[in-house]
C-alpha cells in the first residue's frame, strides 16, 4: 500500500516524506531483532520507492543519545535524502539524542514549546535553540520570542489539565514497556474506565508481557493500541502468557488482537 501512495504523492506534486519507526536499541547485541542495518535496509528501500523525505518515528522515545549517532551517521552515509527525527521525551534524555543527532548531520528534528514539552511529548524547543547558540548547528530562532510563546501555551495547558498523563516526572521504565507517548496519556483514563486505573504499574508491566508475546512488534498507532488491549484483557482477567496458550479456544480475544492476526494492519517484519 505504501509504494502506490508514495507514487501518488510525487505525481500530485506534493512532498513525500516517508517514516521509519524506530523500536528496540540498535546499541544492545542481545535485542537484534532491529539492528542498525534492519534501518538502513528500510531507508534504502524508501529512497528508491520515491520518497522526498525520511523520517525515524520514534514514538515511546527509545533512541538513545550514543545510538542515534550511529543511526543518522548510518543513513547519512548510505542514503541521500533529508533525515527527519521524531522522538518524545518520556525518560527525560531525548534534548540530548537531538544533539547528537544533530551532530550526526540530521536535517529537521521535532521539538516542543517549552509549556507543552517533555514527559510523553517532544523535548524542550528553547533549551535546544540555547544549546546550539554560537554553533554550527545554531537555529537562529529568536530565543526570546519563542518564551513568550511559551508563555501563552502555558495558560492554555492548564485548561486542559484534566486530560493530563498524570506523570509528574520523567520515567526510565519506558525502556522496558516501550509504551509510546501518545499512548502513554490514554493509558490512565482507559484503565480507570475497565476499573483498573489503581494498577498502572501492573499494567505497563502486562503491556511488556503482551508485547513479547506478540513477538516484539513495531508499536505505533494502530499495533500500539492492539498491545494494549491484550495486555488490558490479560490484566483484567488475570492471565498468564501459559493461560493464553492453554485456554486460547475458549477466551474471547479484544478484537484488535483477533484483527492484528487477520493480518489487517499488515505483516510485522519476520512474519508473525
Amino acid at each position: 500500500g505504501l509504494l502506490p501512495a508514495l507514487q501518488m504523492v510525487r505525481e500530485s506534486g506534493a512532498l513525500a516524506e516517508a517514516a521509519i519507526c524506530y523500536t528496540g536499541n540498535i546499541d544492545d547485541p542481545k535485542r537484534d531483532r532491529y539492528p542498525l542495518q534492519y534501518y538502513v535496509n528500510l531507508a534504502k528501500e524508501l529512497e528508491r520507492a520515491g520518497a522526498h523525505i525520511l523520517a525515524i518515528k520514534d514514538m515511546a522515545g527509545l533512541l538513545r543519545p550514543f545510538a542515534a549517532r550511529r543511526l543518522i551517521t548510518a543513513l547519512r552515509n548510505e542514503v541521500g535524502l533529508p533525515i527527519h527525527l521524531h522522538t518524545h521525551d518520556t525518560a527525560g534524555i531525548q534534548s540530548a539524542t537531538l544533539l547528537y543527532a544533530a551532530e550526526a548531520g540530521v536535517d529537521v528534528v521535532d521539538v516542543a514549546l517549552g509549556a507543552m514539552s517533555g514527559l510523553t511529548s517532544q523535548p524542550n524547543l528553547e533549551s535546544l535553540v540555547a544549546a546550539l547558540e554560537h554553533h554550527e548547528r545554531a537555529t537562529e530562532l529568536p530565543f526570546d520570542r519563542l518564551l513568550a510563546f511559551s508563555d501563552y501555551w502555558d495558560a492554555v495547558r492548564a485548561v486542559y489539565a484534566p486530560f493530563e498523563s498524570g506523570m509528574k516526572a520523567s520515567a526510565a521504565d519506558v525502556y522496558i514497556h516501550e509504551i509510546p507517548g501518545g499512548q502513554y496519556s490514554n493509558l490512565r483514563p482507559q484503565a480507570e474506565s475497565v476499573g483498573v486505573g489503581d494498577r498502572l504499574p501492573e499494567l505497563k508491566r502486562a503491556y511488556q508481557v503482551a508485547n513479547q508475546i506478540l513477538g516484539d512488534i513495531v508499536k505505533v498507532t494502530p499495533s500500539s493500541k492492539m498491545v494494549g488491549d491484550l495486555a488490558l484483557f490479560m490484566l483484567t482477567n488475570d492471565l498468564s502468557p501459559q493461560d493464553l496458550i492453554d485456554r486460547g479456544r475458549e477466551l474471547s480475544f479484544p478484537e484488535s488482537v483477533v484483527g492484528y492476526f487477520a493480518g489487517e494492519i499488515g505483516q510485522p517484519p519476520g512474519g508473525f
